[in-house]
């Protein structure tokens, strides 16, 4: 009845120290959205092992203790302690509850005799706060901020821990240490035989398709030839990236999708980064014009456009003349002049028209990346279009993945426009991630009736009280995957709307457990399938098709058109005629009150 975690041992061997959660929930289903957003909070617990062990917090008598004058042999009390003895009948009675906070901790560590520490994890703090409790004293107190692992010694009296980059040192049971005590010196070189690495980590691969992939047949390639048949390339590699792509050819006899090869020992190499502007710009008569400003969202810190800071007086159509004193002119690459100066100031020389006369200079400070400033112009740019061909009548909801980013934008954009009678779903390019369970019982929730609220101008409150109850269709296309498969898969399987664009990915498998090569590179063999209610392999290989197929012309596309939106937008129109759900006003005010007989 409770997630019960991270047991550490008393040194006496009295006590066993366990963390345990009580809300756990929904977060026993990892893989599926709906674990996400619950929050879970620990706290420490401690078993009594055994039967005769009293509590360490009986109320204690505030008389004067009396003089003790036996003594106890030492070594036959040492003796004694060093024994463990666990009575399993009543064990579950011998539990109890440390006076300690419930709050988000995440691992115990074992402490000196009659204490343990308690990591815990604080929302925009770096690292994790680690605590001491004194079973003694009946009181925990901060021992280091910043730590991500911590281990005790065999003997219980320093703590090995590591801040950041940085390993130190402490002890365990004296005051709590400062930042940066006990801070070891590390220098650890290794020396390395490539080649010898590299058929190690060949024949590894070979091991993980064969004994990690979701089936034990490997697909029934012959897997012990195919062992062979690239082995001997081995001895041709010169560069860590020969061998990623032997292991890449490797893993694709098996024919699934997720088999994905990456990373390992690499030179390091000197990139040059390059500082963006959030525009577009066009040559024009010589010059450099902004043919568009990406203003992203002010208010949400990382979507800034560095051109479209309110006071800035910067407008589409303005010319850059010079970039930090260089003059900017065709055929120069604007962005050699931002070459090493991304999220540094950079200073613009810019006029309506090209000519330094009454050109003015700005100073703004140059981004690294527009992704974002792209994705929320694109995304808001069909919420926009969707809204004009609907006549307001449609809610637009892009779902970029189905892990954290595709949550968050989900709940923002469909709760945000309850007022709509109808939504597009868009899940285009869905990367991917979790099992979108959640989305999905979301939006087929059924509209159940109302609460009237007087204070709210008479407008009711629906039951649920949040939703959109009309018509739902979701666009898909070939580059949305994964769990970009499952979720129109399961909003197909639930019936809650047709799905428009073009067949998904159908790479709809697991990629857990499968462990890092020796130098940190990785090759993925999918540990969990998927089959369905009628215990038949499904979606892996195949995708999802559409109910209503509707090809990206590029042509239409090209024109600023998007035919699987504009599609997706009239089908939407069709079903709000046939399944609209028109909300009710609140009805005559009952009257429940009836005259007593006899009384007139």
């Amino acid at each position: 009845m409770a997630d019960a975690i991270s047991p550490v041992w008393d040194k006496n061997g009295k006590y066993l120290y366990f963390l345990a959660s009580t809300n756990f929930g929904l977060n026993t289903g990892w893989l599926d959205m709906s674990s996400y957003d619950p929050t879970t909070t620990y706290r420490p617990y401690m078993i009594l092992l055994g039967k005769d062990t009293p509590s360490p917090f009986l109320v204690e008598s505030d008389d004067e203790p009396l003089a003790d004058d036996s003594k106890k042999d030492k070594k036959e009390e040492e003796k004694k302690d060093s024994l463990v003895t666990i009575d399993m009948p009543g064990l579950a009675h011998r539990i109890l509850a440390i006076d300690v906070p419930t709050r988000n901790y995440v691992a115990l560590v074992a402490g000196p005799e009659n204490m343990f520490f308690y990591m815990e994890g604080i929302d925009n703090q770096p690292g994790l706060s680690l605590h001491r409790y004194d079973i003694k004293k009946q009181e925990g107190k901060l021992f280091l901020k910043g730590v991500s692992q911590a281990e005790i010694s065999e003997d219980r009296k320093q703590l090995l821990y590591r801040s950041g980059q940085n390993w130190g040192i402490v002890g365990a049971a004296g005051s709590p240490p400062k930042a940066g005590d006990g801070k070891l010196k590390l220098n650890l070189r290794m020396k390395v035989e490539p080649r010898a690495e590299w058929a190690q980590i060949y024949k590894e691969g070979w091991r993980y398709q064969r004994d990690f992939l979701y089936v034990d047949n490997v697909h029934g390639a012959p897997w012990n030839d195919i062992y062979d048949w690239y082995r001997p390339w081995v001895d041709h590699v010169r560069h860590r990236s020969d061998l990623n792509y032997i292991v890449d050819i490797l893993g694709g006899e098996v024919a699934v999708g997720h088999s994905y090869t990456r990373g390992g020992d690499f030179p390091d190499i000197d990139r040059v980064s390059i500082g963006l502007l959030g525009a577009d710009l066009e040559e024009h008569n010589g010059f450099y014009r902004i043919k568009k400003i990406y203003n992203g969202e002010s208010w949400n810190p990382g979507i800034e456009g560095p051109l479209a800071i309110p006071g800035l007086g910067v407008k589409t159509g303005d010319y850059i003349l010079a970039i930090d004193g260089q003059d900017l002119r065709t055929p120069t690459n604007p962005f050699m002049l931002l070459e090493g100066k991304a999220n540094r100031q950079v200073k613009l020389l810019v006029n309506s028209q090209p000519t330094t006369e009454g050109a003015k200079l700005i100073t703004t400070k140059a981004i690294s990346s527009e992704r974002n400033l792209r994705y929320v112009d694109w995304v808001e740019g069909n919420r926009k279009k969707v809204d004009s061909l609907s006549n307001g009548q449609l809610a637009y909801v892009y779902v970029p993945n189905t892990s954290g980013p595709g949550f968050t934008s989900f709940n923002r954009y469909y709760f945000a426009q309850q007022h709509k009678k109808g939504a597009v779903i868009d899940e285009r390019n869905n990367g991917g991630g979790s099992a979108a369970d959640y989305m999905v019982d979301v939006m087929a929730r059924k509209l159940q009736g109302y609460f009237n609220s007087k204070a709210n101008d008479r407008k009711p409150f629906t039951t649920p009280i949040a939703g959109l109850w009309g018509p739902k269709v979701m666009i898909i296309n070939e580059r949305a995957g994964s769990g970009g498969d499952l979720l129109p898969y399961l909003f197909k399987q639930m019936e809650i709307g047709p799905l428009i664009g073009t067949r998904t990915w159908g790479g709809l498998v697991g990629t857990w457990d499968t462990p890092p090569f020796l130098d940190g590179g990785r090759m993925v063999a999918p540990r969990g399938g998927f089959f369905d209610v009628n215990g038949e392999w499904a979606v892996e290989g195949v995708g999802i098709a559409p109910d209503v197929e509707v090809i990206q012309e590029p042509a239409k596309v090209i024109n600023g058109h998007d035919p699987q939106l504009e599609r997706a937008v009239q089908e939407a129109l069709k079903l709000l005629k046939t399944e609209g759900v028109e909300l009710k006003s609140e009805p005559a005010a009952p009257i429940r009150w009836k005259r007593p007989s006899g009384k007139k």
